[in-house]
């Protein structure tokens, strides 16, 4: 769902004009409304969904006021290029995950991950029962439907270390009908939707969860820029923690008011498909997981898990060796314990 995770310091600046990025200050600060509230805004990758139930859930139940943030959340897409919007300064967070995080980093963009909300990253792979696809290592030698960008991520993971081979791959357009037709065959997806898809469609799919394999990538991660983790510390911490509540309220509590609001956001969105989120989430524990309780709650993150993934990468081939790990996050506002 999300775009390419590759943007250069000097294509963003083209695109951009330049100003923004060589101030490295976001063109609207946050700001006091009428109430006292900070007012500030989080920009997603991707339509309003049970993805971003956390952020939802936050605002619609009043925890965000709790914490004195008014936040507009404002839903990516396909047409939407998150990382241009973020670097112009129309956003004060914005969500990406560990790769884009690196990338940033790497291109020297102004901007760090303060937290993972995701501590399993949600792609798959999806196979047919009864064809001996039931491991990673079993899909040697048959199709595979991947789109560009995972080629250029994870897939390069699969092929170091399963075996995998380039000679498998075929194009995929976002669409399961392939797929369906070729029994052998197993597509790209991510847990959240494409096996309620494919369950629609009459077929009970093997589903490959990558993080369940060692694919350590961090989603869902919040970044933010350095000069408002600098400048704006608590009001930073204060977005980081009711956050993080707003995904303990709608994964462990009553989700309908977070489900309202995300359906107000995407009128597209279907009651059975958040339903089906919801519980996927739950089943895998993509938000809460022993590690991140033991390392102070929702949306922790460990220098040792940016390191051991970074390494992986670049043993696959998959990241350019000699980047700074540390320049893409800081555990300023998720090392402690918290009560989410």
């Amino acid at each position: 769902m999300n775009a390419p995770h590759t943007l250069t310091r000097r294509k963003t600046l083209a695109a951009l004009g330049g100003a923004a990025l060589v101030s490295g200050m976001p063109a609207f600060l946050p700001r006091a409304n009428a109430q006292g509230l900070n007012k500030v805004s989080f920009q997603t990758g991707w339509l309003a969904q049970a993805e971003h139930g956390g952020m939802y859930q936050a605002a619609a139940t009043g925890i965000y006021k709790e914490h004195g943030l008014e936040v507009e959340i404002r839903p990516g897409g396909p047409q939407v290029n998150t990382v241009q919007l973020f670097m112009a300064g129309s956003s004060d967070f914005a969500e990406a995950d560990g790769f884009r995080a690196f990338a940033y980093a790497k291109d020297k963009l102004p901007a760090v991950a303060i937290a993972a909300y995701f501590q399993k990253d949600p792609r798959v792979l999806m196979s047919h029962p009864g064809t001996g696809s039931d491991t990673l290592a079993g899909l040697k030698g048959k199709p595979l439907f991947v789109a560009t960008t995972g080629r250029q991520t994870y897939w390069l993971w699969l092929k170091a270390k399963y075996g995998l081979t380039d000679d498998q791959l075929k194009p995929y357009a976002f669409s399961l009908a392939p797929w369906l037709v070729d029994k052998q065959s197993t597509v790209q997806g991510y847990l959240t939707s494409e096996p309620f898809n494919a369950r629609k469609s009459g077929v009970e799919p093997v589903v490959h969860l990558l993080a369940d394999q060692g694919f350590d990538n961090y989603a869902s991660v919040a970044m933010a820029t350095p000069k408002m983790v600098k400048e704006q510390p608590e009001l930073v911490q204060r977005f980081v923690d009711a956050t993080a509540k707003g995904w303990k309220s709608y994964l462990n509590g009553d989700p309908a008011p977070g489900n309202a609001l995300i359906k107000k956001h995407n009128p597209q969105m279907g009651d059975d498909v958040i339903a089906y989120a919801i519980g996927a989430m739950r089943q895998y524990g993509i938000v809460e997981t022993p590690e991140a309780q033991a390392a102070g709650g929702i949306g922790a993150m460990s220098a040792a898990r940016w390191q051991r993934f970074y390494d992986a990468m670049v043993a696959a081939g998959a990241l350019a060796p000699g980047l700074d790990v540390k320049s893409a996050y800081t555990m300023q506002f998720v090392g402690g314990k918290r009560t989410a």
